[in-house]
């Protein structure tokens, strides 16, 4: 058997042309010989695909000699930009269901990969829950190589690098690494890269989060809330990062990437603190720092002080009730945390054009209908409120819920044991972070621990360079 109908038959036997209708398989002559060409529907460039399959029956037979093998060809005879000769057949199947189209010529021994590729798309826009009052107005999108593109065009230097690689037994999901050759840990890198050129999976149909999970493994704690990764959909965001020695991995299908190692200062930054002047750009990371404290502190402080264990003074005596309340203060603040989540599930789930009703009803609900009912009384509603107003100035929905959930610790520890149970919650919380490692090993508290004062000052504080 020819090796021309080896290959073919290889790519029949494992690729269901006759069965799935978007697998198109193109039979041709060119130049005298037999060939054919497969590509995968609404993956590939129609017009692209027209135009080589023209180019090609141009040639006659005075290109023969032209063809010895299928380098040769590709240099004298396919006037594109991206084309390669691949000799493995996996490989090949590979190309063909991310978009190149395979083109097998009688008596070349490889198979010629011609890049055509046209993914559908969204266009480039500003990430919806990252917006910026001055920065810049584009985010990733669900295509890599876009995703590169924006990253790319912000450093146009040498030593930026991106690395690809293919995870998933099922999926086959494309994932990049991002990081500047003389900036980041080589450590960190080399390490990185084992990881994910070794990485075993069935599939990465939840993209970035199941590549998270997949790479930490044993070491991702079902207890342990705190994020050990950084997502963003900003490309600037990226962009700093990267340039300050971080690490990014973009993962195809996926509008968020990926930044490691992430330490629990990394989440006090925000993209905002870079478009202002230094005198404004501190004044909203201390807002953001002050809000944190708020958003940990707030209710367990108050139903300390409703309880009694602390001391009231009198300038805040008017915000202790004093009247009888049918629900305990305690299980009033456990249910409006599960309410206000409730409300946001519901937000997400919502059509735009019914978003206004919803937060009537949300209103109602927590308002003037809930304590008339005598559910909640009007302190409890406002320290929630203030709390979930408070909550939206963090970046990071991953940081929000682990000082969400510690909170929580910090309420029962105070309905149970009074000002000590917070006291010990709160240590609980520190010891865990303690303990935490970043996905690459290093400390979750750096550059706290280990010390780093002239690191951890450029993380609290909005410094020039």
């Amino acid at each position: 058997m020819k090796k021309f109908d080896i290959l073919r038959e290889s790519i029949r036997q494992q690729v269901p042309v006759d069965e799935s209708f978007d697998i198109m398989e193109r039979q041709l002559t060119v130049s005298g010989k037999d060939a054919v060409m497969y590509f995968v529907e609404g993956l590939t460039d129609r017009e692209v695909v027209q135009r080589i399959i023209f180019s090609l029956f141009t040639l006659d037979d005075q290109h023969e000699e032209e063809m010895g093998t299928a380098e040769m060809f590709i240099k004298n005879n396919l006037p594109y930009l991206n084309a390669k000769v691949i000799y493995d057949i996996d490989q090949t199947i590979r190309s063909l269901y991310s978009g190149l189209v395979p083109l097998i010529i009688d008596g070349f021994d490889g198979v010629i990969m011609i890049d055509c590729r046209s993914y559908p798309l969204r266009s480039v826009d500003e990430p919806s829950k990252e917006k910026s009052l001055r920065g810049s107005k584009d985010g990733f999108v669900e295509a890599m190589m876009t995703n590169i593109a924006l990253i790319r065009r912000r450093i146009r230097d040498n030593d930026l690098i991106f690395k690809v690689y293919s995870i998933g037994d099922l999926t086959k999901t494309d994932v990049s690494m991002a990081y500047m050759k003389t900036k980041a840990d080589p450590k960190i890198v080399s390490k990185l890269d084992g990881i994910l050129s070794s990485l075993r999976s069935e599939g990465l149909t939840v993209t970035e989060q199941t590549l998270v999970e997949e790479i930490t493994g044993k070491k991702l704690s079902r207890f342990n809330p705190f994020p050990k990764v950084r997502y963003t959909q900003r490309p600037d965001i990226i962009a700093a990062h990267v340039e300050e020695g971080k690490i990014a991995v973009i993962v195809d299908n996926s509008p968020t990437v990926i930044l490691l190692p992430a330490g629990i200062f990394d989440f006090v930054q925000d993209v905002d603190d870079y478009y202002f002047p230094l005198v404004t750009g501190n004044y909203f990371r201390m807002i953001r720092i002050f809000n944190i404290l708020i958003i940990l502190f707030a209710t367990p402080l108050y139903l300390l002080f409703a309880e009694g264990d602390i001391p009231t003074h009198d300038f805040i005596k008017f915000f202790i009730p004093e009247e009888d309340f049918a629900v305990s203060i305690f299980w009033q603040l456990i249910l409006l945390e599960i309410a206000v989540d409730a409300l946001k599930l519901a937000s997400l789930n919502t059509p735009e054009s019914l978003g206004m009703s919803l937060s009537v009803i949300g209103a109602l609900i927590l308002g003037e209908f809930s304590v008339s009912s005598g559910w909640f009384i009007p302190q409890t509603i406002l320290v929630m409120a203030v709390v979930a107003l408070a909550s939206f100035t963090q970046p990071s929905i991953e940081l929000g819920y682990a000082v969400k959930f510690i909170r929580i610790l910090m309420l029962i520890g105070a309905h149970f044991l009074g000002w000590p149970g917070v006291a010990a919650a709160f240590m609980i919380a520190v010891a865990v972070m303690a303990c935490t490692k970043t996905i690459v090993g290093t400390s979750y508290l750096y550059p706290l621990v280990p010390w780093d004062g002239e690191k951890l000052k450029r993380l609290v504080f909005r410094t020039k360079k």
